[in-house]
């Protein structure tokens, strides 16, 4: 890239370098910040969580080339932790960036998470947990399909946008509802407020053929590191819980501890889930507006993308 731009034009800017699992986004991420005065901030839903290092792939410190990283390790396994939250805490960790004269760089895959940090979320209502319980009782009673049908009763937009496989969305979708009055949709259109009003977003992308390599190769890797054994730590204690009993890399290991599969079928598992994440990864950011897409493959498209960085930064035109 350029020379540095005037510390005083990063005023209200973000970058954002996004992309599906294993496609290159932290070393890209870090070899731009060395050369802006800037400070990474993690946009990875489970990276948040202490102890699950290697199944997260987060950056060793030794790998970070002096560059701060932020939001690792802010909660304990068996918590939940929301988009909501993710921007009270990222909009904080911004304020202290911007401080020190210098730009933050959001990256992760959590479309979610950039979402709402870079268009700003509605002020939904907090968990109930005893309407949470009611609806979970129903849906062991009368199953799952009772629940989608009260959904699609109440709420028919938001019905189509889930499936009627996953309990999750449902409950929250009928827990938002009963609890506003108002349609999912409704709700989730009130009160944005995004964290910059000039944010420059990056989307990587790799050939499928290359990033299924990629991700089969980091899963490999991360087994080589200790996945199976930080793993299996966090299951003996219990802590292998919440969002993170769902996790990739954690999830499919259990049934391996409970004697149930071989590692090695434990281990593809893995990397079948790990391909099937960066598809839905990918289908997301497809419905994202004003990404710049970057082929990772593509040397010219690289540098391109620097170019286009560098001429933001000083608040010059470039083509998109």
């Amino acid at each position: 890239m350029a020379e540095n731009p005037d510390l005083k034009a990063l005023s209200g800017k973000i970058l954002a370098v996004l992309g599906p699992t294993g496609c290159g986004k932290s070393a890209f991420s870090i070899e731009l910040a060395l050369s802006i005065p800037s400070e990474i901030i993690s946009s990875d839903s489970m990276a948040v969580y202490r102890g699950v290092e290697i199944g997260t792939d987060k950056v060793p410190a030794a790998s970070r080339r002096g560059i701060p990283h932020h939001l690792y390790d802010v909660a304990e396994p068996g918590t939940f932790f929301s988009a909501g939250l993710f921007r009270a805490m990222a909009t904080d960790v911004i304020e202290g960036i911007r401080s020190r004269n210098r730009l933050p760089i959001l990256v992760g895959g959590t479309g979610l998470y950039a979402r709402s940090l870079l268009e700003g979320i509605a002020s939904a209502p907090s968990r109930d947990e005893a309407l949470r319980a009611r609806l979970k009782e129903r849906s062991m009673r009368k199953g799952l399909p009772s629940l989608y049908r009260i959904l699609r009763r109440l709420d028919g937009r938001r019905a189509l946008d889930v499936s009627p496989n996953d309990e999750i969305r449902i409950v929250r979708s009928l827990e938002i509802r009963i609890l506003t009055g108002k349609p999912f949709s409704l709700v989730m259109e009130e009160g944005r407020n995004p964290a910059a009003q000039d944010a420059f977003k990056i989307c990587l992308t790799l050939p499928r053929p290359l990033l299924y390599r990629r991700i089969e190769e980091r899963v490999d890797r991360m087994v080589s590191l200790g996945l199976v054994e930080e793993a299996r730590s966090l299951w003996m204690s219990d802590r292998l819980s919440g969002p993170i009993a769902k996790a990739i890399g954690y999830k499919e290991l259990v049934p391996h501890f409970e004697g149930r599969a071989s590692l090695a079928d434990s281990i593809e598992e893995i990397k079948k889930n790990s391909r099937n994440l960066a598809k839905r990864q990918l289908t997301w950011f497809r419905k994202e507006n004003g990404l710049e897409w970057v082929r990772m493959e593509d040397e010219h498209e690289r540098l391109g993308i620097r170019e286009k960085v560098t001429r933001w930064l000083k608040g010059e035109r470039y083509d998109r």
